[in-house]
């Protein structure tokens, strides 16, 4: 049972938005923390469609989150195989579920992304949200493929991301055309 200390979820979302390294090595190491890994994508991609909702719609916003609770897992199967077997460093050891757990938190930054709503200053809030994102990331990954070099977590990070965006707009798409 969580406490409402280092292991609540929301206390670890706050920790993971301060980029704070110990929480990535604290998430990666705890197996249960898989769930609210997957909590914190879900609710990131339900602020994300709400921000959206006026473009996207209600049905939109329940295929987005479906797709974002899939491309984290397959965002963080490619990290995984970029960052341990492509570009690995000699200290290097992460599976999967390290790397699925310190990503789904990373994406904590996102539930500002629901602020996007906002007039006026909404599309800029949204924006600085996802690079918030971004930058979580690559502490994530850093973290969690023990890296010392924070250019290598960049790296992966980046080369990682383009298969990833791929794969998104074409479900997107595919997915528009079924509506």
């Amino acid at each position: 049972m969580a406490s409402e200390g280092t292991d609540s979820m929301i206390g670890r979302m706050i920790r993971a938005s301060r980029l704070d390294v110990h929480i990535f090595e604290e998430v990666e190491a705890d197996t249960s923390a898989t769930r609210q890994a997957f909590l914190v994508v879900a609710f990131v991609a339900l602020a994300t469609g709400l921000a959206s909702l006026g473009t996207i719609g209600p049905i939109g916003l329940f295929v987005g989150i479906v797709l974002s609770i899939a491309g984290w897992a397959f965002w963080a199967w490619i990290v995984h195989l970029i960052g341990t077997k492509i570009m690995a460093s000699p200290s290097t050891h992460a599976d999967w579920g390290q790397l699925a757990r310190t990503l789904g938190f990373a994406q904590s930054p996102g539930i500002f992304r629901v602020l996007g709503l906002v007039p006026v200053i909404g599309n800029i809030i949204f924006a600085v949200a996802s690079i918030w994102m971004l930058v979580a990331m690559v502490v994530a990954v850093r973290q969690a493929l023990d890296y010392t070099s924070t250019w290598r977590a960049i790296a992966v990070v980046l080369i990682g991301f383009i298969p990833y965006v791929l794969l998104m707009s074409i479900a997107f798409a595919f997915l528009g055309d079924l509506g």
